[in-house]
């Protein structure tokens, strides 16, 4: 897919749908060469997919038969293919070694497939302190750190590089439960976003107001800035909340987002509303009122499975907004990026109307590198 959202050939050289949009037919490329040497062929293919069942035709046909009509089914398909255990289509590289401990890949070893081409290794670490102690002892060259301070400090180091890069997959996001009947009023949450000092964030991400990104063509750059207004807030909250209403709002999040949940949370409590921190496992899933966690961003538009009223978190959250639901289901019912775009500019402009979740920034990270 490219960056207008477009779905080009790559292992499929062509594709064709039935007139219900519920069967795709894809012919694959001929003479392709997997790193291994051997043939690419329809049977190395593997998607496993809810509600979608694959036939493999013959050696260079597939065909994908799905339950209900998804004229976008073709954006799926998007991801790399992967032969057991590690081997992809032959191209600058293949992998030479994989080291694995404890269930656990330590690090990739990638030979180049031409003599002008250097080999890549890949170290994975279980902590960022200890890949900046192996890039200090020069036992990687490059690394990608969150932490601003920690990335400035190799500024001075005249071996070294430091780019600062927007990190578009992923959403720092603050989930209300509407549930709950008083977070369900538009005021309160409301008073919610007005209660943020979002200069709080700056130095670490990009501040938004959309689950859409902004390099995305679908983006609703018309979108209203998100402004503090303590005293909104606290007349809100003041208006809204009442002393056996408090004891409801629990804060959840997990260990690694703790700073900025003491951020937010904080500033909750500074606009009168009474908050109690609280930590989730990834095995559980306790009560909540608001939950901070990262949103995971698609490269392309469709959010049907976050936003619409039928799926898991929105389930999870209570959320349920018609306007929402339909857009959503015209966005993934044409394939034409005209007409889409429509739809998801609007759903936007409905999510920021009627918020299932405050959304905040997206966050940066800093490639050091050395020279």
């Amino acid at each position: 897919m490219n960056d207008k959202g477009i779905v080009l050939p790559l292992l499929a050289t062509t594709w064709e749908h039935s007139n219900d949009e519920k069967t795709y037919t894809f012919t694959i490329r001929r003479n392709v060469l997997l790193n291994n040497g051997k043939v690419f062929n329809a049977h190395n293919v593997s998607f496993s997919f809810r509600d979608v069942e694959m036939k493999v035709v013959d050696d260079y046909t597939i065909r994908f038969i799905l339950q209900k009509p998804l004229a976008i089914f073709p954006l799926y398909l998007t991801k790399p293919v992967i032969v057991y255990p590690y081997v992809g289509v032959a191209g600058l590289y293949s992998v030479e070694k994989v080291k694995i401990k404890n269930n656990l890949i330590q690090e990739v070893v990638l030979s180049p497939n031409r003599k002008d081409v250097e080999p890549i290794t890949y170290t994975f670490f279980p902590t960022e302190g200890e890949m900046i102690t192996a890039y200090k002892r020069a036992k990687i060259n490059e690394m990608s750190i969150t932490n601003r301070t920690l990335a400035n400090a190799f500024k001075s180091w005249s071996n070294s590089t430091v780019t600062k890069n927007v990190n578009y997959d992923k959403l720092l996001t603050l989930f209300y439960n509407t549930n709950n009947p008083i977070i369900k009023e538009k005021d309160f949450r409301n008073a919610v976003e007005s209660s943020i000092i979002y200069e709080n964030f700056q130095d670490v991400g990009e501040l938004v107001s959309s689950p859409i990104p902004p390099i995305s063509w679908a983006y609703n750059s018309s979108l209203k800035k998100r402004e503090t207004d303590v005293e909104f807030a606290k007349k809100t909250f003041k208006r809204m909340v009442t002393a056996t209403d408090s004891a409801k709002f629990t804060f959840l999040t997990y260990y690694e987002y703790l700073d900025m949940a003491d951020t937010i949370s904080s500033n909750l409590r500074d606009a009168g509303l009474p908050i109690d921190v609280t930590f989730a496992s990834y095995s559980t899933q306790p009560e909540f009122d608001f939950m901070l966690a990262y949103l995971n961003i698609p490269q392309d538009p469709d959010q049907y499975y976050y936003w619409h009223s039928t799926q898991s978190l929105a389930k999870l959250i209570g959320y349920k907004n018609l306007k929402v639901d339909k857009l959503l289901e015209t966005g993934r019912s044409t394939y034409k990026i005209a007409d889409r775009k429509v739809s998801y500019v609007d759903m936007q402009k409905t999510l920021s109307d009627d918020p299932p979740a405050l959304f905040l920034f997206y966050p940066y990270s800093y490639t050091v590198k050395r020279k």
